[in-house]
């Protein structure tokens, strides 16, 4: 399984944004491209995604930018990786073979826990509160 850099992407401005949360001041596009290094015209279309899927609201113009659509300890990893990639593990194959119905069963089991543990993780932990913090796992 290999996530994709627009995930990445989308994590890292999310969390920028969760940064703002409750401030009342819109971030726009420019900002966030420039402070988590992400291509502007990439995060135009990611944005849009972002939008459309509820995660994000935007206001139009001059004045206009980007807000989070609710509080980020209400956002977790798993509703960004399955707004931008769908399921975090699609079982392809059949159960076919004398093992078939085995290995599905393991790999179902594999994606439940791999769900599990990104709903554990909220946008409110993925934000640093500086620009100098650092993590340790």
């Amino acid at each position: 399984m290999k996530l994709s850099v627009k995930v990445d992407y989308a994590c890292r401005v999310l969390a920028q944004l969760a940064r703002h949360h409750g401030e009342g001041r819109l971030s726009h596009i420019e900002e966030l491209a420039k402070i988590e290094a992400v291509p502007a015209n990439y995060l135009v279309q990611i944005l849009s995604e972002l939008r459309n899927g509820g995660l994000i609201t935007s206001r139009r113009g001059k004045q206009g930018g980007y807000v989070l659509s609710r509080p980020p300890e209400k956002i977790t990893l798993y509703d960004i990786v399955k707004l931008i990639e769908g399921d975090l593990l699609e079982l392809g194959g059949k159960a076919d073979g004398h093992s078939g119905k085995r290995v599905q069963q393991v790999w179902r089991d594999v994606r439940a826990t791999l769900e599990t543990k990104c709903k554990s993780y909220t946008l409110d932990m993925l934000m640093t509160k500086g620009p100098g913090e650092m993590y340790y796992i």
